[in-house]
């Protein structure tokens, strides 16, 4: 199974980011010299994806001025007039999706890859008849700009389990996944986080995972940022913002 479309969503307010979202949508900020969007469509054409859908809410006049300077991979533009958090902007672009598995990938993350990519081993890790949402996870410790408690639990054959509000997990989402589009049949209208279905999918034990096998970056405030750019770039100590 390789799936041959995908959504980015791009749509949050950056409100962590400030005062570098400001003026800027958090997606175009440069990670390593190149934008946070960027760099989500850049793994999923290598990839092979024919076609991915962008959502957008602030800013998103920048998020099309940016998209039109792309050729590949195919892109359209799911606008929020109102915010529909991570489900609902999902099940927005449904229609746009098709009716096969299809990534969704986070566009205020950064990663390197393993051995082999980690959008090649999440479609190799696909089970049609076993998951309705395959997870990309990290291990808490070593995942830079992260200081929570984890996500989840993971089973040895990768079934995933939400841990307890006052546990700690090993495993954090890494904001890449596989999901199918049956895992929307029945989700409510308007806005809805996707751990309402993950919660669903788990309890029907179709929730999987897989541990990234590269680095990860959650680049979710100007701390984190200057953690990455550090990283990516090589330059310890190299603490300027860029802007795409």
């Amino acid at each position: 199974m390789r799936p041959r479309r995908a959504m980015v969503l791009a749509a949050g307010l950056g409100k962590r980011m400030r005062p570098l979202t400001e003026t800027v949508p958090k997606p175009l900020i440069e990670v390593g010299g190149r934008a946070m969007l960027d760099r989500a469509l850049d793994r999923l054409e290598a990839f092979g994806i024919d076609e991915a859908v962008v959502n957008s809410h602030y800013l998103g006049e920048r998020i099309d001025a940016h998209l039109a300077t792309r050729s590949s991979p195919k892109t359209s533009v799911s606008r929020e007039e109102i915010l529909l958090d991570t489900g609902g902007g999902v099940a927005r672009a449904l229609d746009r999706l098709g009716e096969s598995p299809f990534f969704a990938v986070n566009a205020d993350i950064a990663w390197l890859d393993g051995p082999t990519p980690a959008l090649e081993r999440l479609a190799r890790g696909w089970d049609d008849a076993a998951m309705d949402a395959l997870l990309l996870m990290h291990r808490c410790v070593g995942a830079y700009g992260y200081d929570g408690r984890g996500d989840y639990f993971m089973d040895p054959d990768g079934a995933l389990h939400r841990r307890a509000a006052r546990d700690v997990s090993p495993y954090v989402f890494t904001g890449v996944q596989i999901l199918h589009p049956r895992l929307f049949d029945g989700a409510p209208e308007g806005p809805f986080s996707l751990n309402l279905l993950y919660d669903r999918a788990e309890t029907a034990d179709r929730l999987f995972g897989i541990v990234h096998d590269g680095e990860w970056f959650h680049v979710g405030t100007p701390a984190a940022l200057r953690t990455a750019d550090d990283r990516l770039l090589g330059r310890p100590g190299a603490h300027d913002f860029h802007v795409g």
